[in-house]
């Protein structure tokens, strides 16, 4: 059921018809949807994801390799130098981390989603130029999508470069095209022989453009959107900007501009027409990289924060006894345990196939980033002006690198990559509402006609005569942890319900709302994850860390259910509007 788009206006309900096109219905229930209705079904997660011995000693070997050349490498030069060295790319292309999920028939090491995430901590660890770098080749550039949707043709003959060492992008972004494809206008125009397309048009902020081998293109083939397999070396294919930005000096990114290129039908991935299908069901998975970077990040500051705080002295005593400080060290801990928890669930979920993540992948990048995001900026005030100080400045007077001033700028592009968190809440509070969409939303409809609608009057009568009164009935379960979850999820449900009733069609122009539930489910899978991983190594301590997680949530989620009751979310919105149309420029003057 798609959302009626008769009374949005002409751009918003292109935008949004485009988005609804690329929905793909999967076979399993997602774990996380059923929190937004009541229902928290976790036959998909019980028990907490075991890797076999086999796919772990996999991983292992991989993971061993891949960290020997981290190890080596210089993240600060990196960073000074804004070049990733050649020697790199040939250890890395060894060792085929450019094909870590390609399978082996095409030369690539087949790992599963599980490893290839351990693989992404590994780098967290190490270098965000070099993190960002396998995750826009691997998660969104040409592999993921050829693995997802691509011929037999497709994969013999690109699969095996990546083996190799070919490096690949994704080009989506246009200079007034972000997270709005509906608005793009690189074209791909049918040749006169009926055999080719021909593409024009320029790409913004292609990442792993610059240094790319092969890209997926997206083009609009009249109004629908299709991707396409694009060589760099076609001619009529120019990079024309390398674009640099505040962290991730090293990113290769740029302006790609196309000329009449002459790509051949059979390079379209999947079908004309289903571009961003491609795309957006790419993300699900691509996105899931990121949260595991993160991981890998907030480990190493835990680390170093861990050592810091139990040798560094302040008014008598370690600082790692103040109260402020051991605060901060838990909460860290704590998130840095549901973090991991999160990746390594939403990955076996991955790798069971067919299993619906969009709304865990959509979670985890949000509440990861943003978490990291917060444990970096406690990493650097707990350290001080050391923090901010760069590496190049503290080794030159004596002191030691820890590159926390560098991990600081790196990671903020974090918030934006891959679907901004302002994005992740509006892709959350579109899955949250289509349950009730498949339901009731022809009631709504104008589209539908008059019979269409009556029946689903009566259909969604039924249908909540018995599901609401179940959104009362409190958990009998014995267990405080899975009662409260439980039972907040119902809230959850009925809220949401109250909601529709409330605005009706108009609820989705009430983004501060949907914004709140959204991240108040966020919040119940997060303790979900951290509780399940506790419960597969019971008596190893991680139960207390699993407990900060539930406890820390408790309280985030009291907070959001107290603000949709009680907020200035109007006369905000009043405010805001009179700044944008220019009422208060008197306080934009230094001078006045």
């Amino acid at each position: 059921m798609s959302i009626d788009t008769s009374k949005m206006s002409k751009g918003k309900a292109a935008a949004l018809e485009v988005a609804e096109a690329a929905r793909d219905e999967l076979n399993e229930k997602s774990l996380a949807g059923g929190l937004f209705v009541g229902e928290l079904n976790l036959d998909n997660a019980k028990p907490f994801p075991k890797q076999s011995m086999m796919d772990k000693a996999t991983g292992i070997k991989y993971l061993n390799e891949f960290l020997a050349v981290m190890m080596q490498i210089d993240a600060d030069e990196i960073d000074r130098t804004g070049e990733i060295p050649d020697w790199i790319f040939k250890e890395l292309a060894a060792i085929k981390s450019f094909a870590l999920k390609v399978p082996e028939e095409y030369g690539g090491r087949e790992l599963s989603q599980m490893n290839y995430a351990k693989g992404a901590m590994v780098a967290g660890v190490y270098c965000g130029n070099i993190s960002a770098l396998l995750s826009a080749h691997q998660s969104i550039g040409v592999p993921q999508p050829l693995l997802m949707y691509g011929t037999d043709e497709q994969k013999k003959k690109y699969l095996p470069m990546f083996a190799e060492g070919a490096v690949s992008a994704f080009a989506l972004t246009e200079i007034g095209v972000g997270s709005d494809p509906s608005k793009l206008t690189t074209t791909a125009e049918l040749s006169e022989d009926g055999e080719h397309y021909i593409i024009n048009g320029e790409k913004l902020w292609c990442t792993n453009g610059v240094k790319a081998k092969v890209i997926i293109v997206m083009a609009r083939t009249g109004k629908k959107i299709t991707a396409f397999i694009v060589e760099m070396d076609t001619p009529g294919v120019e990079v024309t900007h390398r674009s640099r930005f505040m962290g991730l000096k090293a990113l290769y990114n740029g302006v790609v501009k196309f000329t009449d290129v002459k790509i051949p039908k059979g390079n379209i991935v999947l079908a004309e027409g289903k571009g961003m299908r491609v795309a957006l069901n790419t993300l699900n998975i691509g996105r899931l990289t990121i949260p595991a970077i993160c991981v890998g990040a907030s480990k190493e500051c835990l680390r170093m924060m861990r050592e810091w705080t139990s040798t560094r002295s302040q008014w008598g005593q370690e600082i790692g006894k103040h109260q402020m400080i051991t605060d901060k060290l838990a909460r860290m801990a704590a998130d840095t345990y549901a973090m991991e928890a999160m990746v390594e669930l939403c990955s076996n979920l991955v790798d069971r196939k067919n299993c619906d993540i969009r709304v865990e992948s959509a979670m985890a990048k949000m509440w990861a980033t943003e978490t990291y995001w917060n444990i970096i900026d406690n990493t650097m005030q707990m350290k001080g002006g050391r923090a901010y100080e760069t590496d190049e400045s503290k080794v030159a007077r004596g002191e030691d690198a820890d590159g926390i001033e560098r991990m600081f700028r790196d990671c903020r592009i974090n918030l934006i990559f891959e679907g901004s968190s302002e994005i992740m809440r509006l892709i959350l509070a579109r899955e949250a509402l289509d349950p009730h969409l498949k339901i009731a939303g022809d009631v709504v409809n104008s589209k539908a006609p008059i019979m269409k609608r009556l029946k689903a009057v009566v259909r969604a009568g039924l249908h909540y005569a018995w599901w609401y009164p179940k959104q009362w009935l409190p958990s009998l379960s014995l267990n405080k942890h899975d009662r409260y979850i439980k039972n907040a999820s119902k809230k959850l449900a009925r809220t949401l319900f109250h909601s529709m009733l409330r605005h009706g069609p108009g609820l989705d122009k009430q983004q501060l709302l949907l914004g709140r539930l959204t991240e108040i489910g966020t919040e119940l899978f997060v303790m979900t994850c951290a509780l399940l991983k506790s419960h597969q190594s019971a008596g190893d301590g991680q139960a207390a860390l699993a407990d900060a997680v539930f406890r820390n949530g408790k309280i985030k989620i009291k907070e959001k259910f107290a603000a949709i009751r009680t907020n200035n979310d109007q006369r905000n919105y009043k405010l805001g509007r009179k700044v944008l149309d220019g009422d208060y420029k008197k306080i934009e003057r230094v001078i006045t």
